[in-house]
């Protein structure tokens, strides 16, 4: 089965958010404050994948009439 548009992008936000958490561990146990900014960056992608997904759900749903 082909992944739609809103699996991939599920898929690539999960990428950024499991990177996300080596940046997250890398400040708060070593005080990096390099890996803070890495951080709140990953945070910014997956605000803005989370608005494509909210898109890209909703007009697939607008989409299929029944």
């Amino acid at each position: 089965m082909e992944d739609n548009n809103a699996i991939k992008l599920m898929k690539q936000m999960e990428q950024v958010f499991i990177a996300s958490c080596t940046e997250t561990e890398k400040f708060v146990y070593n005080n990096n404050k390099s890996a803070a900014t890495r951080l709140r960056k990953n945070m910014q992608v997956i605000k803005t994948l989370a608005q494509e997904v909210r898109k890209e759900v909703q007009a697939q749903k607008n989409a299929v009439k029944v």
